[in-house]
């Protein structure tokens, strides 16, 4: 696991800049943390390393929204599918052409990738975040080695 401390949203879009710079198709990142700890902002900064320039907002009641830039994205928030059983192809996102992240992955745990990047966000205080970056895989282990160094 690797962690690193951000002290202003700044900092959270400096990291999320240097891992869209990283990305490539069918990649997934998983996003995990309390309301309000910076998910969407990080989905946000991640949105425009990757060239995208549509507004970019949470999916809360759509669940999915897909964007166009130097990789497309794809952003699901699945919070509204707690205990659902529903199948929503979820293969041809994961593994098409786009970069997904996935806010509030645990709720499709059984449904993701076994190769992922997972990423939780814990809020510290104001503006200061603890990331905890997780990779699953030795796609993601090179890429967090490069992140981090």
């Amino acid at each position: 696991m690797y962690e690193r401390i951000i002290n202003s949203e700044q900092e959270t879009e400096l990291l999320a800049r240097q891992l869209a710079d990283q990305l490539q198709p069918s990649d997934v990142l998983t996003l995990e943390g309390d309301l309000g700890a910076g998910k969407t902002t990080f989905t946000k900064s991640v949105a425009k390393g990757l060239g995208i320039t549509r507004n970019v907002n949470s999916p809360t009641f759509t669940i999915l929204k897909q964007y166009e830039g130097r990789l497309s994205l794809n952003h699901l928030d699945v919070y509204r599918l707690a205990n659902s059983e529903e199948d929503l192809g979820w293969d041809e996102l994961f593994y098409g052409d786009a970069v997904s992240i996935i806010e509030w992955a645990h709720l499709i745990q059984d449904d993701l990738p076994p190769e992922r990047l997972a990423i939780q966000i814990h809020r510290l205080e104001d503006d200061k975040r603890k990331f905890t970056f997780e990779p699953f895989g030795e796609r993601y282990e090179q890429l967090c080695e490069e992140l981090f160094t």
